[in-house]
């Protein structure tokens, strides 16, 4: 079965998704590893390492977890399960296939409420009080350096402002302090935060649900920089086709998935903090604090909420390229479908670059129609909502570059760019805790944070705009010339080309 055979997602959660990854032949299935590095040094090593598709990792019978009890690494690291994701039709299997897919779904998009149900396979077991024990669960210590075991890398963070009842889904680090508390670590900026300082300046408590193995969409969802105001829910609903199903929190009364694998509800409260991480970051450094763990809110877990033989998922950020492409993908489809409905014209491409962790380094492709009008696609890609987050390189191209082959765009900036007049600096820009350029003493801690800043580079890799119709011809075989040579020589290099 292929991926795009099916024109919409017909899976109801994320068992059901499994099952058309593990008929795929995208599954591998690995039995009795330990939580403590196993688990998620193997994930790291097949990510980066694997000949040709990555599976995704599913690990059974860990040691010291009750028997049935799971956990998900690599979930969405390939064009194939992106695809399945989203119901996405790729004319070819391939990153430029797949971003132009998703841009498609994104012009596309109507938002999709989520549907309240009475019942839901979360609610399968529950636990209160001195019954919580997040132990119980397969909590991977992630990396070597690591202060400990994270129930959240894979996840929701359910919270809701109080001023306007607008429901957010993010995805923070969860980090697990004993039986039933968990740290909560939100950069500022982020929607979550907003919310959390809001809470905090009142002095009122801030409710706080986090769901584990949810929809892989609502998942893909909480990574995104979705517009303010609008519900993760209804977003990752819009990308689906159909509403995801939700249950009303018993504690937090916020909506909590319906068939999510695993769901806690708790509170923070104001001026309470423990010392949180250190936790190896997705730009492949310890950057927050370096190796000092920094105090943290407490989320309080009042309620536990989980399946039968629940599967925990978990990503394992480290130095790139690693477990970012499907952040790579929909963060390049958000950036075009952004900088289109700011004014720019001819897009052609957008790449996020796996070396660049999906934030650093990003590269737009256009067709110049007018003089300004690759510093316009790149000042804009550089500041939109997709992008603003650190981005702080972003490579402008023609339309004969590959934005998603490196060595191409390498080529272009080397080729095409004179330093003096192709280079835009942008100064004061938004950072981020994870930032690995900015200083230890400058940042402060998450929960007491120093105004940190970054600065951009835009860089016009394009063709003078003044000369690009007598640019010097570029050496190498035409399109015509490689159809005719592979139509009488290619099976002399199958397996080759």
């Amino acid at each position: 079965m292929k991926f795009h055979e099916e024109p919409s997602p017909n899976y109801r959660d994320l068992r059901g998704w499994l099952e058309r990854v593990e008929r795929s032949g995208e599954l591998k299935i690995v039995r009795g590893t330990d939580w403590d590095l196993e688990m998620a040094g193997l994930a790291e090593i097949v990510s980066r390492e694997a000949k040709g598709t990555a599976p995704a990792l599913l690990f059974d019978q860990i040691k010291g977890v009750p028997e049935g009890y799971r956990a998900l690494f690599l979930q969405l690291d390939s064009v194939g399960r992106l695809a399945l994701t989203l119901g996405l039709n790729l004319d070819r299997p391939d990153k430029t296939s797949c971003v132009k897919a998703c841009r498609d779904r994104l012009a596309a998009l109507e938002l999709q409420s989520p549907r309240f149900v009475e019942r839901g396979a979360v609610q399968e077991n529950f636990a209160r009080g001195d019954e919580i024990d997040l132990f119980r669960f397969p909590l991977p210590k992630h990396h070597e350096l690591d202060g400990g075991r994270y129930f959240g890398t894979a996840h929701c963070v359910i919270t809701q402002d109080p001023d306007t009842g607008w429901v957010n889904l993010g995805t923070y680090r969860c980090m697990v302090f004993d039986k039933k508390s968990v740290g909560l670590h939100m950069s500022p900026g982020r929607h979550g935060r907003t919310m959390r300082d809001k809470c905090f300046e009142r002095s009122q408590p801030f409710k706080v649900a986090v769901a584990v193995g949810v929809d892989p969409a609502l998942f893909l969802s909480s990574t995104m920089a979705v517009p303010a105001g609008v519900s993760e829910y209804a977003f990752a609903g819009g990308l689906k086709g159909s509403p995801i199903e939700v249950l009303e929190g018993p504690y937090t009364k916020l909506p909590i998935p319906a068939h999510a694998e695993i769901v806690i509800e708790g509170e923070c409260v104001p001026g309470e903090t423990r010392e949180e991480g250190p936790f190896g970051e997705w730009a492949g450094y310890y950057a927050n604090c370096g190796l000092t763990p920094v105090p943290e809110p407490v989320i309080n877990v009042k309620n536990l909420l989980y399946r039968n033989n629940p599967i925990l998922t978990c990503a394992q950020p480290a130095r790139p390229p690693g477990y970012n492409f499907a952040f790579c993908v929909f963060r390049s489809a958000m950036i075009w479908d952004e900088i289109e409905k700011a004014g720019v014209p001819d897009v052609r491409g957008v790449w996020c670059h796996e070396a660049g962790g999906s934030r650093l380094f990003n590269v737009v492709s256009i067709k110049q129609r007018y003089p300004g009008h690759s510093r316009q696609a790149g000042m804009i890609a550089s500041q939109c909502a997709s992008g603003v987050y650190i981005g702080r390189y972003t490579v402008v191209v023609d339309d004969d570059i590959e934005p998603t082959n490196l060595a191409d765009v390498v080529w272009a900036i080397a080729t095409r760019a004179d330093p003096e007049s192709a280079i835009e600096i942008v100064r004061r820009c938004r950072s981020s805790s994870a930032d690995p350029a900015i200083s230890p003493d400058l940042k402060g801690t998450s929960a007491n944070p120093a105004a940190v800043f970054t600065s951009k580079a835009v860089i016009d890799a394009c063709r003078p705009y003044e000369w690009k119709d007598r640019a010097y011809p570029v050496v190498e075989v035409s399109p015509e010339l490689r159809k005719q040579l592979l139509a009488k020589w290619g099976d002399e290099f199958k397996g080759v080309l």
